[in-house]
């Protein structure tokens, strides 16, 4: 069994790079350790919060009371590329897939290449870019009550699939793992140049030096949140040290001294006002940990 680590900073395991400090946090590297980390909430009375890469992630500054439970450490995937079938753990990188996938010919993860997330993050949000999304590509996912009980697999007709939007996201349920079904036989160096080609777009199009987490709101369709944010001139607006990017609209970076309240300040900020000059209100995609308001 793992030992728990006591008050340890949560700013390093998002990449806002803030949030305060985890009153217990674990690290789970196989999922028998996930289970046991599980089962040690629950024997000793401790809430327990489950993170991935950190990335869509919003931490307050006071930290997370209980257990944090991160699985970034659970990593690992296996590639059937005469079938198809790729089955990943759900700390797996998303774009570490993406590459392994192209390089046996198998065509589906391409758009995911420049998404900083986990596949298991990757399931519970439905993420996509360029054109592409998870659901799309995912066929079933394991996963555990957090509560309690045995795991078992969820189809993807049965995950509740929309927009930015999965079942997962109802919070009580840990994923472990998913098995995508890719398409087989592609030129794997033709999957490549379409790999390269949509990290090249997004590197150039948003913002990588600062901290950020993605995108932060989800768009209106057929609106764009970024268009709208940047009509309003509110490229380098500041709160404390966050700032709406000066490259994407759609992103706030932390300049260096940002703390989770200014971020949350500034994302009501945006919303306020798009929806006062547009009159429409801007969901985030980003995920609220320890606020009072929080789901």
């Amino acid at each position: 069994m793992l030992e728990p680590r006591r008050n340890v900073p949560l700013a390093e395991f998002t990449t806002w790079r803030v949030g305060g400090p985890a009153s217990w946090i674990l690290e789970p590297e196989s999922v028998d350790e996930t289970l046991e980390a599980l089962q040690w909430a629950r024997a000793n009375g401790h809430p327990c919060q489950v993170i991935g890469a950190g990335s869509n992630l919003l931490i307050h500054d006071n930290g997370l009371p209980g257990l944090t439970l991160s699985l970034r450490r659970l990593q690992g995937a296996e590639l059937d590329s005469n079938a198809g079938v790729v089955e990943a753990l759900a700390g797996e990188p998303i774009p570490t897939l993406a590459r392994r996938a192209a390089r046996a010919g198998l065509r589906g993860l391409a758009w995911a290449v420049g998404i900083p997330g986990t596949v298991g993050g990757a399931a519970v949000m439905n993420a996509g870019a360029q054109g592409g999304c998870t659901a799309d590509w995912l066929e079933a996912v394991r996963v555990v009550p957090i509560e309690g009980g045995e795991s078992f697999e969820l189809g993807r007709d049965q995950l509740e699939f929309d927009y930015r939007h999965s079942r997962l996201q109802q919070g009580d349920l840990l994923v472990l793992s998913a098995r995508f079904r890719l398409e087989a036989g592609h030129n794997p160096q033709e999957l490549r140049r379409e790999t390269n080609s949509n990290l090249s777009h997004r590197t150039s199009t948003q913002p990588y030096t600062l901290p950020s987490c993605g995108s932060v709101f989800r768009n209106p369709e057929p609106l764009k949140a970024g268009r709208l944010i940047e009509e309003l001139g509110l490229k380098g607006k500041r709160v404390g040290g966050a700032e709406i990017s000066n490259i994407h609209a759609n992103f706030i970076v932390n300049t260096g001294n940002a703390t989770a309240v200014d971020i949350d300040r500034l994302i009501g900020l945006v919303q306020d006002q798009v929806e006062h000059r547009h009159a429409v209100r801007l969901h985030p995609e980003v995920k609220r940990l320890g606020f009072a308001d929080a789901a």
